[in-house]
């Protein structure tokens, strides 16, 4: 009888905390459709591996790790939830690298301009200090519509100290000096 009570009181507590998160994303659909945030959005699922191949180079896409299949479907989902919503589109900015850019344009139907700021700082530590300023400066400008940012786990993380999943939104608000970080929002 005990183990029953039990159970029953994780699965209520399960409710509790599902609902606060269903709350959350909510919370977070409305900011979003409110405009003035920079969305920072990781790049689809990739065919395997980490990093890039020896021998990569941003201009040809056949040296780089792509996405894959599972990828595509997920830039396309992200996409329809954000039309689904209405959700305003100032400006998008991506990472040179094809598997930035390839999301991009398959979430948002359109292309996006190159921002070298977004660009990978996985095995780049010389890079990233840089990067980050960069970043810094770009997303504390106030807008009117929300701009999309497409790039990498890494770069993310360098920047806000969140690890998102592959199309995982990490959504910022830009403040007086910087931003903060309003939550994430993940399209599955």
């Amino acid at each position: 009888m005990r183990y029953k009570s039990w159970v029953h009181g994780l699965l209520a507590g399960c409710m509790v905390v599902l609902a606060g998160a269903a709350c959350a994303d909510e919370a977070l659909w409305k900011l979003l459709q409110g405009g003035g945030q920079v969305v920072m959005v990781r790049h689809a699922l990739t065919d395997p591996g980490v990093g890039d191949p020896d021998g990569m180079k941003l201009e040809d896409c056949a040296t780089q790790r792509n996405l894959s299949e599972q990828g595509r479907g997920e830039a396309a989902r992200l996409g329809e939830a954000l039309r689904a919503r209405r959700v305003p589109i100032a400006g998008v900015l991506s990472s040179p690298w094809c598997r930035a850019l390839e999301t991009a344009k398959l979430a948002l139907d359109r292309p996006a301009q190159v921002q070298p700021a977004l660009g990978n700082v996985f095995g780049r530590p010389e890079r990233s200090a840089q990067q980050v300023a960069e970043l810094k400066k770009l997303v504390q400008r106030p807008r009117d519509g929300n701009l999309f940012l497409f790039t990498h786990g890494s770069t993310t993380l360098a920047l806000t100290g969140v690890s998102p999943g592959t199309s995982e939104m990490v959504i910022l608000t830009p403040q007086q000096g910087g931003f903060r970080v309003a939550g994430r929002l993940a399209v599955r």
